[in-house]
Parts: C-alpha cells; sequence; structure tokens
C-alpha cells in the first residue's frame, strides 16, 4: 500500500501521473501539483538517465531534474511516498504490466497509471505534454490533461494606437495594436508620447504605423525587454537588427557593446547541430539564414566586390566586417547559459520555439545596459509539446506585460509584397 492511502480525505486530492516530457519542459515540475500526489513510472526515469549525456536544454533539464528526484528519494523511501512541499506525495512506481501490444515509452506511461486505477488509487490523471498521449489515455479510459503551470490565456490585444482627436474625446489605449493609416502619436494611459514616423535606420524607413512604433520601442532606452509578435512578412527581424545596428554607429558613439543574434535551432529532419560539419558558425549556418537575408538586405554586397577582401571565405559578404570587428555575434543560444551579458543589444528571433524557461535563462543573463528584443509569431510553432499557450514567447508577454521597462507589439500588416501578404492568408 502507498504511503499516501493512509491518509485521510484522499477523496479530493488528484494522483497526477507525470510524463518524461513535463519534467524536460520544466524540471521543477514536481512541486507544481499543490496538495495532490505526484508519480513517476520507473520508465520515466529510464528515460530521463537515457538524456542526460551532452551539451542543450534536453540534457540539462534531465540532469537537473533527476537531481530533483534524488533530492526527494534520499529523505526516504520513494516506492511508498515522499511528502512534498504542497502536502501531497511523490512515488516512483515499478510497474510490469503492459496493457499495449507494443513495449513503447507512452504506452508503459499510460499502462502505470491504468495500474494504479485498478489498485483503486482515486483521481489518476496523466499529464503530458504529448497529445497523442493524452488521446490514447482517453481511448483507455484514463484522465490526462496538459501541463498547465506555465500556460497563459493571455492573447487578446491590448489597447489601440488612436489619432490625437479620439484621445481628446475620451478613449484611452494601454497596450499597442495600431489602427488606422496616418497615426503618429502613441498614448499609453494619461502618458503622452509623441513617435516621429519619419525614422529611417540602416536605410530602412517604417511602412505602416505599426512599424513606426516598433521603431521607437526598439530604440528607447528605457525599455530593456521588447516582444515583437506578428506574421511572416510584418517586419520584426529586419526592423530589430536595423534598431540594433543602427544604435551602434551613432555619430556620439555606440550605446551597445555589440549585437548579438541568435535564434532556437529547432532541428530538421532529425538533424541537431552536432550532426552538422564545420565549426560551431557553420553548424549553426542552416538556423541563421534568414539573420543572414536581412543583413543582406541592411548591408547589400557590391558585385565589384574586390577579391583581396575575400578574407579567405568562399564568398565574402558586405556584413561579415561587423562579425570580424567584433560588432556582431551570431550566437547559440546553447551556449548562452552561465554568461554574463553586458552592454548587448540582444535579438532573440523565433522566440516562439523557446520554453518559458529557456527564456528566463536569457533575461536573467542580461548585464548592467544592455537590451534584449524577442521576436515570433504565435502561429508557427515548431518545437514539439509546445504551443500558443505554453511556449517561451507567450509567457515572457503574460509576465511583464505590466512592467515598465517592458514593451510588447503586435505587428498586423505584412511588409512584403502584396502576393506574399495574400498568400499567407490565403495558403
Amino acid at each position: 500500500m502507498m504511503e499516501w492511502e493512509l491518509k485521510g480525505g484522499e477523496g479530493r486530492k488528484k494522483t497526477f501521473v507525470l510524463d518524461t516530457n513535463v519534467l524536460i519542459h520544466d524540471f521543477n515540475a514536481l512541486e507544481s501539483f499543490e496538495e495532490n500526489h505526484v508519480v513517476l513510472p520507473i520508465r520515466v526515469i529510464e528515460e530521463l538517465d537515457s538524456l542526460k549525456s551532452g551539451a542543450g536544454e534536453v540534457p540539462y533539464s534531465a540532469r537537473k531534474a533527476l537531481r530533483n528526484i534524488g533530492f526527494y528519494a534520499a529523505r526516504g523511501d520513494i516506492s511508498r511516498g515522499i511528502p512534498l512541499p504542497g502536502g501531497g506525495f511523490l512515488r516512483v512506481e515499478v510497474n510490469e504490466e503492459n496493457y499495449f501490444r507494443e513495449l513503447k515509452s507512452d504506452n508503459l506511461i499510460i499502462s502505470c497509471a491504468m495500474a494504479l486505477k485498478e489498485k483503486q488509487v482515486p483521481n489518476v490523471v496523466i499529464v503530458s505534454k504529448d497529445t497523442s498521449v493524452r488521446i490514447k489515455a482517453g481511448a483507455m479510459n484514463v484522465s490526462a490533461q496538459d501541463y498547465k503551470r506555465d500556460k497563459t490565456s493571455l492573447f487578446q490585444k491590448y489597447g489601440s494606437i488612436l489619432r490625437e482627436e479620439d484621445y481628446n474625446n475620451g478613449i484611452r489605449s494601454v497596450r499597442y495594436q495600431c489602427q488606422g493609416d496616418d497615426i503618429n502619436r502613441l498614448w499609453s494611459n494619461d502618458l503622452r508620447c509623441s513617435i516621429r514616423n519619419n525614422r529611417d535606420l540602416n536605410g530602412i524607413s517604417p511602412k505602416n504605423v505599426g512599424q513606426v512604433c516598433a521603431m521607437d520601442a526598439l530604440t528607447c532606452p528605457e525599455i530593456n525587454v521588447v516582444a515583437l509578435t506578428g506574421k511572416a512578412g510584418s517586419g520584426k527581424t529586419l526592423l530589430a537588427l536595423a534598431a540594433a545596428l543602427h544604435q551602434m554607429t551613432k555619430k556620439g558613439g555606440p550605446l551597445y557593446d555589440k549585437v548579438m543574434v541568435a535564434r532556437p535551432p529547432v532541428p530538421m529532419n532529425g538533424y541537431d547541430l552536432g550532426f552538422l560539419p564545420g565549426d560551431l558558425l557553420e553548424k549553426i549556418d542552416p538556423w541563421m539564414q534568414p539573420i543572414y537575408d536581412n543583413l543582406e538586405v541592411l548591408y547589400k554586397t557590391p558585385k565589384d566586390m574586390d577579391e583581396n577582401r575575400n578574407f579567405g571565405r568562399k564568398e565574402y559578404k558586405s556584413y561579415q566586417y561587423l562579425i570580424d570587428k567584433g560588432f556582431l555575434e551570431i550566437g547559440n543560444l546553447t551556449y548562452i547559459r552561465g554568461r554574463s551579458l553586458p552592454g548587448r543589444y540582444i535579438i532573440i528571433d523565433e522566440a516562439q520555439n523557446l520554453r518559458p524557461l529557456d527564456v528566463k535563462t536569457l533575461v536573467t543573463r542580461l548585464g548592467e545596459g544592455s537590451k534584449i528584443v524577442f521576436t515570433g509569431d504565435l502561429d508557427q510553432i515548431d518545437t514539439p509539446y509546445l504551443d500558443a499557450e505554453s511556449n517561451g514567447l507567450a509567457y515572457l508577454i503574460a509576465r511583464l506585460i505590466n512592467e515598465e521597462d517592458f514593451c510588447y507589439l503586435n505587428l498586423e500588416k505584412s511588409a512584403r509584397s502584396n502576393l506574399a501578404d495574400r498568400m499567407a492568408v490565403l495558403l
């Protein structure tokens, strides 16, 4: 009999059976279930052990999760149940029964929950980030749910950009959602802020009022964290790069020591960074190509470039001198943990593919005089087990939306060709 079965008043409590992906998503998840009980199938321990080796976010999370489990295991008999801070118990369940034909990890985790139900354990619920696990569990008459701790139901848009006469008529806005074609003033609560719509950053001029507001936020020294969302072609990444590099070349001297740009290397076709040839910069090239494309727009390479400026590379790019001189760093998110980043203008592209834990890691790396910009499209999430409510970008916006030094903008208009804009809607 499990330790918690000896306790009274159990009818109100639930017994959550965790999938491995929950602990990879949040290695502190054990303490997120309040007064309820937590069961870890032995298969979860084995999977964490198989994932713990190497560099990167997944091995790191696996190691941290195992250490957390080990902390509780050292306090008593984890096969009977160890008290959790919220009042529930943690137990590792060794279940050898399999209710499926295939001996797969998902099936063994569901089988563990089914075995608990057969033992009359009340209110058994599987918690998994994997939709297929939740579907299969439901088919086997086992309750299942997503991990809910860091999910947000944020996305209603916050306010509007209004004409001055609308403001004077008593209309107020709180956040950015642009309306109209000839707006040149931004209002925030009762504070009036004038925004210049004739600004030019590295040859890039705003094409709509949303981009005017974005340029203002990206160049405002009082705003330390910026989040830009919008569909493909809305200009998020190009504007962020233009603003960052503009502030590196100001006449009075650069405002930042270096511009750092990174994107999450979401694996394609099963290839991770370690399986690609070359040094680190060459390994991350496939994921950074959209950044290079935007740099090409900002710094067009002359067709008659002299061969002696090739620097030994296959093809010299006009923006390469920024990298060679240390003004621009193309970064790998895997190696940011542990670094302190003072005096940096940091751009994290495709941030919707980050976990909340990843975003927290990035923001807490900021040093004195740094600014960080997150860009992404909440409708284009490629990372398994993340969705529009649980990704790091949505989490960041929900947590910081009322902070003075944070700005969130949703760019609704595409700045690409009419064809690209129309195809984005139709397809």
